[in-house]
């Protein structure tokens, strides 16, 4: 799951539309009215970002619409405070001393 969810944000139009859902639930056309590009590339932009579970959607008469599902999110956050360190851990790192190398002639 993390795979596709990095790799649905690894693109810049994908983040706008995330950012644009940050604001509310739109639908389909909504989403394509802000961008230069055609309706079947939208349509490819909002499958990968659904498929990596970053967003919802519910169909509403003729119209599809879409919102933010944070809880991915949270997820990768907490994935990436994970693979930083805690600042209690890293700090306990700087107080050990350094190890010093020798050079041998």
């Amino acid at each position: 799951m993390l795979t596709e969810t990095l790799k649905a944000l690894s693109d810049p139009v994908r983040r706008q539309i995330l950012e644009m859902l940050k604001k509310g639930s739109r639908n389909a056309g909504q989403i394509a009215s802000c961008f230069q590009i055609s309706d079947a590339a939208i349509s490819r932009h909002l499958s990968v970002l659904k498929n990596a579970d970053l967003i919802r959607s519910w169909r509403e008469g003729k119209f599809i619409y879409y919102e933010l599902n944070t809880s991915v999110l949270d997820e990768v956050l907490l994935w990436t405070r994970n693979l930083k360190g805690d600042e209690n851990e890293q700090s306990e790192q700087s107080v050990l001393p350094a190890v010093k190398t020798s050079s041998r002639h």
